[in-house]
Parts: C-alpha cells; sequence; structure tokens
C-alpha cells in the first residue's frame, strides 16, 4: 500500500485520540489526575525513546543540516507555547484564575494546532522512512493525544466556554493532525529536513511538555514509568524487527 495512504490511517487514528481526549472532559468533570500523569509518565518516555533513538539518528542519515533543524524544531515549538499558551500544562485546568481571559483559551488553541500538526508531519515522515518508524512514531504521538485533547478542553472550560467549545477545540487538534500528514506527504523531496524537524518538536513535547508534569508528582512510581516508556519501545522496536519491519 502506498505510504500516504498509511499515514493517512494511522493519521486519523491518532486525530480520533485528541478527539477521545476531549469527550473524556466534557463528559466528567473530575478524572483522576494522578493516573492521567501515569499515563503522561509512559508517553513522554515512549517519545523520548522514539525521539532519540529512532528519528534522530534517521534524519542526521538523510541530511547534514540535521542537528540544527532538531534545534529548530524545539525552539519553534517553545516559542509557540511560550508566546501563545503561556498557562498550558498537560492535565485538567483546575485553577481558573491560570486563565485570566477567555481569549487566553484561544492563544492555547492556536499554539496547539502548531503542535498537533507537528504530530501530522511527525506520522507521515516516519512512514516515508519505513513502515517500521512509522509504527513507532504513530506510538509515540498516539500516547500524548488523549491527554491533549484532554488538556485544550479542559482549558476551554476553564476559561468559560461551552462544553461545545471544548469539544470543538479538541477536535480541530485532530484536523490539525491530519493536515500535517497531508502537508508532509506533498513535500516528500524533504524528508531529511522534515523528519529533523519533528524530532526536535517531539523532544520538546516529551522533555518540556511532558517531563514537568510527572516532575510535580513525587514517588518512585511516577519515575519508574518513564523508563517503561521507554522499555515498551525498546520491546515494540524489537517486535517490528522481528516481523521484518
Amino acid at each position: 500500500m502506498d505510504s500516504f495512504y498509511i499515514s493517512l490511517a494511522f493519521g486519523s487514528a491518532a486525530a480520533a485520540a485528541n478527539v477521545v481526549g476531549g469527550l473524556l472532559v466534557t463528559i466528567k468533570q473530575q478524572w483522576d489526575e494522578v493516573l492521567l500523569k501515569y499515563f503522561v509518565a509512559l508517553g513522554a518516555g515512549f517519545m523520548l525513546g522514539a525521539a532519540f533513538l529512532g528519528m534522530v539518528p534517521e534524519s542526521m542519515s538523510l541530511t547534514d543540516r540535521a542537528p540544527l533543524l532538531i534545534l529548530a524544531g524545539y525552539l519553534l515549538i517553545h516559542f509557540a507555547e511560550h508566546i501563545l499558551a503561556s498557562h498550558f500544562h498537560f492535565g485538567e485546568e483546575t485553577h481558573v484564575e491560570a486563565v485570566l481571559a477567555p481569549s487566553a483559551s484561544l492563544f492555547a488553541l492556536v499554539g496547539l494546532l502548531i503542535h498537533t500538526f507537528f504530530d501530522g508531519v511527525s506520522i507521515a515522515s516516519g512512514f516515508h522512512v519505513s513502515m517500521g518508524l512509522g509504527v513507532l512514531v504513530f506510538v509515540a504521538v498516539a500516547l500524548h493525544k488523549i491527554p491533549e485533547g484532554f488538556t485544550v478542553g479542559s482549558i476551554m472550560l476553564a476559561a468559560g466556554r461551552s462544553r461545545g467549545m471544548a469539544m470543538a477545540s479538541s477536535i480541530a487538534l485532530g484536523v490539525s493532525t491530519m493536515v500535517g500528514v497531508i502537508f508532509a506527504s506533498y513535500f516528500q523531496g524533504l524528508l531529511g529536513y522534515r523528519l529533523a524537524l519533528s524530532a526536535g518538536v517531539m523532544i520538546y513535547v516529551a522533555a518540556s511538555d511532558l517531563m514537568p508534569e510527572v516532575n510535580r508528582e513525587k514517588g518512585f512510581l511516577m519515575a519508574l514509568m518513564v523508563f517503561v516508556g521507554v522499555l515498551l519501545y525498546y520491546l515494540t522496536e524489537r517486535l517490528l524487527s522481528s516481523f521484518g519491519f
């Protein structure tokens, strides 16, 4: 099957996870925040494994400019989140005063749309390299998609917006992911550039968005879940290799 259709199928699955996250926060007012952070910790570990053990080496084999592009991807999301989504954090937004005005929720949404666009670019770029890398990148992206949709819906509710708006925002993140898949597929000749930028974005999300949420929780088990995520990446990679991917 053509890599475009494979990317589109897996991108759609990742986008659906955003919608599921938004649905969760709209159907129930309170969720166990610690349980959510265990999931975030697992995703952080898997993403770090996917970025450093998969995407970075592949991008460096494709272009000599990979280190610069990885840094550029990291700084791009840093800038977007710092300027547009300064109150953003993964999890349920329970402090309404943190969102000073309803417009702040829209800025947060725009910042996340940039991030989710690169989720789609990452998935498509992975499949353009190989089926194995594509699946690994998809899993890395999908693991933080539900918390991502959950978070944007929660921000909307904390800003006083309706549940319909919260749900629409999570759907918008899914659509942005699909736009990223299509964009990356259109520019297939820039594979090394796309993969390197996406690696920088993934490193930022894992290290600067997810890990601080993990570090808020004390205890051995929360830290262990990050290592479990990295181990899960390794085992998934070995399993795919055994099947010839």
